[in-house]
C-alpha cells in the first residue's frame, strides 16, 4: 500500500476520534478488526470487531460524561501499512481529571484500519483514572 494512502487513512481517523464522531471512527474499520487497549482497567484488552469497540467507547464517553477528547500533537509517521500518531488524550471524571500524551498506531489494509494499538504515557494514571476491570 502507497504511504499517502495510510496517511489520508490516519489523518481522517484522527478527524474522527477529535471530533468525537465514534460513528465514522467505527465506518473505517475492518469487519475483524482488533483494537489493543493497554493497561489494567475497565476498558483494557482486545476488543474485537466494531460494535465491540463501540461499547468501549460509549462506556468511555458515559464514565466522563462526555469528557473524554484527544487530539494529536503531532505529525504521523508511516512505515509501510503502519501509522503511528502521537496524541493527547484527556478527560475528567469524579471530579478527576486525566491528561496524558500517548501514541496510536494503526494497521491499515486496503482502505481501512485493521488493527489498532494505543500506548499511554504513564498508564498506572491512566489505569487509576479508569477504574479497575
Amino acid at each position: 500500500m502507497e504511504s499517502s494512502a495510510v496517511l489520508g487513512i490516519a489523518r481522517q481517523y484522527a478527524v474522527a476520534v477529535s471530533a468525537r464522531d465514534f460513528g465514522a471512527v467505527t465506518r473505517m474499520f475492518t469487519d475483524d478488526i482488533v483494537w489493543h487497549q493497554p493497561g489494567r482497567n475497565q476498558f483494557s484488552g482486545s476488543h474485537r470487531g466494531a460494535a465491540a469497540i463501540g461499547e468501549m467507547f460509549g462506556g468511555m464517553m458515559t464514565v466522563t460524561e462526555g469528557t473524554f477528547e484527544l487530539r494529536t500533537t503531532g505529525n504521523p509517521m508511516v512505515n509501510g501499512a503502519l501509522v503511528a500518531t502521537p496524541v493527547h488524550f484527556s478527560a475528567r471524571r469524579n471530579g478527576e481529571v486525566m491528561g496524558m500524551d500517548g501514541v496510536d498506531l494503526l494497521r491499515v489494509e486496503g482502505d481501512r484500519i485493521a488493527e489498532v494499538w494505543l500506548f499511554s504515557a504513564g498508564q498506572g494514571g491512566e489505569d487509576a483514572f479508569w477504574g479497575a476491570a
